[in-house]
């Protein structure tokens, strides 16, 4: 038994890991900058609240990114394809990442602030688009049974890419401005450039094509018959492909529905906002790492269906956390032990669940399939928990957690039912 955790545990010094790690990074920090710490920026800036959650709509490339995937899975881009097919999407929309920020960095937002909405959709369209080559590349650097590790490191250099552009931009925000931070901050996009120069572009699958000296309409029709259509049909070939969209819509449900109430939770309990910084990043940071690192040995030991179903056992559970914070109110003991088991559980809960998205996506069509189950998840859990103010504003917080661990129950409920109809393979032997 110890044998195989030794084994399992190896594959986290795979050289290939290294290149996770990197294209993790490039891949997290651009989120809080047109997010979190922009909306700091603009609360300093003088605009209201009501400016500051439409500023959220910028955010929307992720939800949609899966529109233009197929052309990122297909296509070779000018001039960059000399890198490959993978490697050259990659630098080329890092690249004009960088410039996107540095253009919200040339912006006052008091005075500008479509201008910044602009950039800022700039950043998250390049961004999206990364992650769409992203996602293709880490799926098919490994096989099956790798990828639980792979997606542990690469989440791993996601957190990092978190904290380079929060807790670290907010650091420097105290010494330079706005605009000279977020100058700073474009050089983010250098670590994914360097990764992609130095890393191996993946074998290409070979997938039915067509010959281009067929007139144009005929290649526009192939096209999209090889690029959008191809991938859609694969994926409906599957005799369970419906009752899996329900469960990627509902299996992070329940940590997603509490999430945007977490920290008008934490005011009302009595918390400065200095107190949930240090303990979020702090012990946050820590635990998701550790829940991270956990969640890949555990999906390489036991397979994809034990670690789904014991990630959404945890994330629902450790949301009683919070019920017991709620009971306790201003105590910031109870609040570290909160955040750390609830950030553990997640950071397993999401390498599982990444595992289990990559085993789904045929390599033919990597970045295409990925990109519409990862947004499909997106936009259905977004939209679900935009209720979730409502709820809380007319109940109490321990019956919001205790309904939010309860909705934990239909995915798990889910995932055993497909698991008896459509048996998930529980070793990783192919």
């Amino acid at each position: 038994m110890l044998k195989k955790w030794i084994v399992a545990f190896r594959a986290y010094f795979d050289k290939r890991m290294l290149i996770m790690l990197g294209l993790g990074f490039s891949s997290g920090f651009p989120l809080l900058l047109i997010f979190g710490t922009l909306n700091l920026w603009l609360k300093s800036s003088g605009l209201s609240l009501a400016a500051i959650g439409v500023f959220s709509l910028v955010k929307a490339p992720y939800s949609f990114k899966w529109i233009w995937a197929p052309i990122v899975d297909r296509l070779r881009l000018p001039f960059f394809e000399r890198f490959g097919r993978r490697r050259g999407w990659a630098i080329f929309s890092q690249i004009f990442m960088m410039f996107s920020i540095l253009g919200m960095a040339t912006v006052n937002p008091a005075k500008e602030p479509v201008l910044m909405a602009f950039f800022a959709v700039f950043v998250a369209f390049f961004s999206a688009t990364q992650d769409i080559v992203l996602d293709a590349y880490r799926v098919e650097s490994f096989k099956v049974k790798e990828q639980g590790a792979g997606a542990a490191i690469f989440v791993l250099g996601y957190r990092f890419g978190l904290v380079f552009s929060g807790a670290i931009a907010l650091f420097l925000v105290a010494d330079l401005s706005w605009n000279e931070v977020y100058v700073l901050m474009s050089f983010g996009s250098v670590v994914g450039i360097v990764t992609m120069l130095f890393a191996s572009e993946p074998v290409e699958e070979k997938v039915k094509t067509f010959k281009k000296k067929v007139a144009f309409k005929l290649r526009v029709r192939r096209f999209l018959e090889v690029a959008m259509m191809a991938p859609l049909k694969d994926f409906v070939k599957r005799a369970d492909w419906a009752f899996i969209l329900l469960f990627v819509m509902l299996y992070k449900l329940s940590d997603a529905y509490m999430g945007p109430m977490a920290m008008p939770f934490y005011d009302d309990m009595g918390f400065t906002t200095k107190e949930i910084a240090s303990i979020s990043k702090a012990y946050g940071m820590v635990a998701t790492i550790i829940g991270g690192l956990l969640g890949g040995l555990i999906v390489s030991r036991y397979g994809l269906l034990k670690s789904l179903v014991l990630g959404g056992v945890l994330q629902g559970l450790t949301n009683l956390m919070f019920v017991l914070q709620a009971e306790a109110g201003n105590d910031i003991y109870m609040l570290m032990a909160t955040i750390s088991l609830d950030n553990v559980a997640s950071g397993l809960s999401n390498i599982a669940f990444v595992a289990y998205l990559s085993s789904l996506c045929n390599r033919a069509y990597t970045a295409t399939q990925y990109a519409l189950l990862s947004s499909f998840m997106s936009f259905a859990r977004d939209l679900i928990a935009a209720t979730s103010g409502y709820l809380a504003h007319h109940v109490s917080w321990s019956s919001f957690f205790i309904i939010t661990t309860f909705m934990a129950i239909p995915s798990l409920v889910l995932i055993l039912f497909i698991n008896k109809r459509y048996p998930i393979k529980n070793s990783f032997d192919k």
